[in-house]
């Protein structure tokens, strides 16, 4: 029997997959949990058009990020920050700030965790190397530039 899984059911499927499954397990076990409808043409048409919907959708998705990617590509993001006469921040710059910088230079929100530096933090004045993971698939790489200002 065809059915059309409305939740994840282990070893079976995942959501809005369709299953072959046996008659007995279907009406004993699926049906009475609401696990899973049966697939007749209207629900296959439905399952499939909502699956089409949802390719669209993440086709989109990488479309935005890849064009979100050529705004950031090798470019430098500035961050100024407080030091002493010896070359070392007082502090440290993070990838909280660079996020920050970033989301001004490219005009999106970009998250601190998809934000990857080339080291975990820096603490010297200079030029850094820097990546960002806008979506599966999609990474932007960048240099930081670390100014720093007398205190």
């Amino acid at each position: 029997m065809k059915v059309i899984l409305k939740q994840n059911v282990k070893n079976i499927g995942k959501k809005d997959e369709i299953c072959e499954v046996s008659d007995g397990y279907a009406r004993n076990y699926l049906f009475p949990r609401g696990l899973a409808a049966v697939a007749d043409a209207t629900a296959l048409n439905i399952a499939r058009s909502k699956e089409a919907a949802a390719d669209f959708h993440e086709a989109e998705n990488v479309a935005a990020a890849k064009a979100l990617a050529a705004k950031i590509n090798g470019n430098t993001v500035t961050i100024k920050t407080k030091g002493g006469a010896s070359g070392r921040l007082f502090g440290k710059v993070t990838g909280k700030e660079v996020a920050a910088e970033l989301s001004k230079l490219a005009g999106a929100a970009i998250d601190k965790k998809k934000v990857e530096l080339e080291t975990k933090d820096i603490k010297d004045a200079g030029v850094y190397n820097a990546k960002v993971r806008l979506y599966t698939g999609v990474v932007a790489e960048f240099k930081v530039n670390v100014e720093m200002v007398q205190a």
